[in-house]
């Protein structure tokens, strides 16, 4: 958000004991319980809730923020590569060295974490994380709710379905079911 440039911080949202802290230099403002009131004075917010067993935290946020009205922009550092033929959905954050290629739709509420790459015609659904140097490539498909972990791949073409989990350092060959659990390799 920061490198971005396109919105102030107005504060950070903690668990009740945070309020009155500080994080990174920017004031713990409230809780979930005050997201209601902070909807009046604010248009925008963003989950920052990380994912690796479950995306259910970030999908109940995501939910919540956007019942009472306020909007999730798509965030993308300037320091990744989006190409302009690509779809980001709302709420997705696009980390540094990100790269997503022509064709690509990525859906909403996904976390694409620094140096992932999404190759063309990859479709990515909603409420994924994609690792730290995970490879999606060309015309896979990744379900909602899925985890790829870091320095993964995916073989072109291949079909993730939803709310699998690819470990860190796994290289999906073969298609995987709904619920696949793919957990890390050994010597990852």
């Amino acid at each position: 958000i920061e490198q971005e440039g396109k919105f102030d911080i107005g504060g950070l949202i903690g668990v009740p004991g945070e309020v009155g802290t500080h994080v990174l230099g920017y004031s713990v403002v409230g809780s979930d319980a005050d997201m209601p009131r902070f909807a009046a004075e604010y248009n925008y917010a963003l989950v920052t809730i990380g994912q690796i067993k479950s995306p259910q935290i970030r999908m109940r946020l995501f939910k919540s923020l956007e019942a009472i009205g306020l909007r999730l922009p798509a965030v993308i550092s300037p320091h990744a590569y989006v190409s302009r033929h690509a779809q980001i959905g709302v709420g997705t954050i696009v980390m540094h060295g990100a790269i997503v290629n022509a064709g690509a739709r990525v859906g909403r509420n996904c976390i694409l974490n620094s140096l992932s790459l999404i190759e063309h015609d990859v479709v990515v659904g909603d409420h994924c994380h994609i690792s730290t140097g995970a490879a999606i490539n060309s015309a896979a498909r990744v379900g909602d709710c899925t985890f790829i972990g870091s320095n993964s791949t995916v073989r072109q073409g291949l079909v993730i379905g939803d709310h699998c989990l690819v470990g860190m350092g796994q290289h999906a060959l073969a298609d995987c079911a709904p619920g696949c659990w793919m957990p890390p390799r050994k010597n990852a």
